[in-house]
């Protein structure tokens, strides 16, 4: 699933390319994709000016001159500008200039309409400061891995990244939040910091379907020091890494390297 850095990607080589243009039509053919009335969801649409993109967690919002439409890529969503209509394409928006197509093969993603859930997302990992994320830390007695995966807590964050910096901090994603201490706190927050930026910057991680909205790939994924390594040697101090289930995900850490 597209998680901050892939969903930032996607937004900016959106953004520049959306702002100021105007839907002429929309089509939905899904109902997982775009629940409900998906003929009164075209006809909302429909004339609209779209006047920005910005994404807010994993969410990509598309702020219009009457209203907001928020999409969320779910594991194999894509939004492509001016790509060809194919049999996954499940959301055609016509533009004054271009076409934005949603493509979805197995339709876990949402194009909503001022959706609350939005409302309802934790601080930006980016944004939110070392103190306060401490504080937050301390008020909760779960593991660190799934709360970091709670987008109340943060949003954002998924399986790769939280991996990733746990094992830049030296934390055990089984390590309990409210016993870490305020230096470990620390690192972890810069860690955060430092993976989503790096990650931009490499435009995401393309394990299988994601894509930005020009159809090309991100290459984080040849940075990853845990994610996906399973079995292979730490890069950091040689023992292998290993893969356990905490909170129904799979999590990949360096028992040497990471402690509780």
């Amino acid at each position: 699933m597209p998680e901050l850095p892939e969903v930032e990607t996607v937004v900016r080589s959106l953004a520049p390319h959306l702002a100021g243009r105007k839907i002429l039509s929309a089509e939905f053919t899904s109902k997982f994709v775009t629940p409900g009335d998906r003929k009164k969801l075209a006809k909302r649409v429909a004339g609209r000016s779209i006047e920005k993109v910005t994404r807010r967690g994993k969410f990509i919002v598309i702020s219009l001159d009457s209203g907001t439409l928020v999409v969320h890529l779910g594991m194999t969503g894509k939004l492509l500008l001016d790509g060809d209509r194919g049999a996954h394409t499940h959301g055609v928006f016509t533009l004054d200039n271009g076409v934005l197509l949603y493509d979805d093969p197995r339709q876990f993603g949402r194009i909503e309409w001022n959706p609350t859930r939005v409302a309802k997302l934790g601080p930006e990992p980016l944004e939110i400061g070392s103190e306060e994320f401490r504080a937050r830390l301390r008020r909760r007695n779960s593991k660190v891995k799934p709360l970091l995966l709670n987008q109340a807590f943060l949003a954002g964050l998924g399986n790769i990244y939280v991996d990733e910096a746990l094992f830049a901090s030296g934390i055990h994603p089984l390590a309990i939040a409210s016993r870490i201490s305020a230096s470990r706190a620390a690192r972890l927050h810069q860690a955060i910091r430092d993976v989503l930026t790096l990650a931009i910057e490499h435009r995401g991680s393309s394990i299988s379907d994601y894509v930005d909205a020009n159809g090309e790939r991100g290459d984080f994924q040849l940075m990853h020091h845990v994610y996906g390594r399973e079995g292979e040697a730490c890069v950091k101090c040689g023992s292998p890494i290993q893969k356990i289930v905490v909170g129904q995900r799979g999590t990949h850490f360096c028992a040497k390297c990471q402690r509780r």
